[in-house]
């Protein structure tokens, strides 16, 4: 149906012109504005981009015990770093130093060290809070980026040359590219009615950050155990960012354990590492499901990050996966600027699921391997898991391939 805004633009009335609209202004959607606000095109002038986000404007950030956190991988932080934002984030952020990784009541163990592959850290762990600010910080410099905020899309009307979008205001705005930031529901993605794969893995994870007796060293740990595994990841003041999966049934019976029975049931499936846990914050659950779409482009639209795909976060790989999304259509945006070429063509469009493809695929067998082989305990499984793990620990050319996309590679 034709709203009055795109009925007006087909009648020749002005709209607000954009070269790029980008849905969703989180995490995922300012990375994609800061990767293309210092682009030139072939005229020398900067694109101009609008950024459509829900949510208002957040003026203080004032941190808590129990802020959500992202690992990054050791490539998104040299991507940040070349962006700029990364000198925003760098005294927060707490270096992954080695990773741990174990099966509990068995032998097989891995550890990788970030020494072995001569990189100060493997990745790093921060508050998404934080990652917010530097964004923003790093956006705040650019005058061709134009907010709007706090506003949803209503409507979406495809033309030939261009995409025409209501906004719930009832701001009327046009682009030559719509890029889809707008997470794992997607508006956009309804909108061109792509359809998704989409697979409960009957597992939810809880999340949480903790305090423990013994200092994490840096260390970040994955104990698998009978009920799936737990990730414990180091986090600056002394805190680890706890992700136990369990069955839904199990995580809603955790999550309602007072403080003094919760931290006794982590200590249990955890093991000794780090010692009792000595503080427990705020419990989160949410239900585990792969999303994927079926197609990642459509006329002047591409999906970016969860909008294309929802994963397991057992190797922490999720905003990862996206960002080499951001960097990849980024790159290729500013090969056709060069040739001053149409941004929002579909060939352009094409070659950005193309080349997507393979790394997305490795990440997606990664995590679902990843989740059969140590949410089961089958006996044979069970056994070949752990030769694995030893094996791993040991045999040069697997560990190294594994550390490479973990490190984003």
């Amino acid at each position: 149906m034709t709203d009055e805004v795109t009925a007006n633009a087909l009648a020749g009335e002005a709209l607000n012109h954009f070269d790029v609209v980008i849905a969703g202004g989180g995490l995922s959607g300012a990375l994609m504005a800061l990767s293309l606000a210092a682009l030139k095109q072939a005229n020398g002038q900067p694109l101009k981009i609008a950024l459509v986000e829900a949510n208002p404007v957040i003026k203080d950030v004032s941190l808590s015990f129990d802020d959500r956190v992202l690992a990054l991988s050791h490539g998104t932080s040299a991507y940040l770093q070349g962006l700029g934002a990364w000198q925003h984030l760098q005294q927060d952020a707490e270096a992954i130093k080695t990773i741990h990784i174990s099966d509990r009541g068995h032998y097989g163990k891995a550890r990788v060290y970030a020494e072995d592959h001569q990189v100060p850290a493997l990745g790093y762990v921060v508050e998404m809070a934080l990652i917010g600010k530097a964004l923003l910080k790093s956006l705040a410099g650019f005058s061709n980026i134009h907010w709007y905020r706090p506003d949803t899309i209503e409507n979406i009307h495809w033309q030939k040359d261009k995409v025409i979008l209501t906004l719930t205001s009832g701001e009327g705005v046009s682009a030559n590219l719509l890029l889809a930031c707008d997470g794992g529901m997607s508006v956009c993605r309804d909108f061109a009615n792509i359809k998704v794969r989409q697979h409960s893995y009957q597992q939810s994870a809880l999340i949480a950050n903790v305090s423990t007796a013994k200092p994490h060293a840096g260390i970040a740990y994955e104990r698998f155990t009978e009920t799936g595994p737990i990730a414990m990841l180091p986090l600056s003041g002394d805190r680890c960012s706890l992700v136990w999966t369990l069955t839904p049934q199990q995580a809603e019976e955790v999550q309602g354990l007072d403080d003094r029975r919760f931290k006794r049931a982590l200590e249990e499936a955890f093991g000794s590492y780090l010692g009792q846990i000595t503080q427990a914050g705020e419990r989160f659950v949410y239900p585990l499901n792969l999303i994927q779409a079926e197609q990642q482009v459509y006329h002047r639209m591409a999906l970016v990050g969860n909008a294309s795909h929802t994963i397991h976060p057992i190797a922490g790989q999720g905003f990862n996966l996206g960002v080499r999304d951001v960097e990849q259509l980024a790159a290729l945006i500013k090969e056709a600027l060069a040739h001053n070429q149409d941004i929002g063509n579909f060939a352009l469009l094409g070659r950005y699921q193309q080349q997507r493809a393979s790394d997305q695929k490795e990440v997606i067998t990664l995590t679902d391997s990843l989740v059969t082989l140590f949410s089961n305990r089958l006996p044979p499984l069970v056994a070949g898991r752990n030769i694995g793990l030893k094996v791993m620990n040991y045999l040069s050319p697997l560990k190294n391939a594994f550390v490479q996309k973990t490190m984003g590679y």
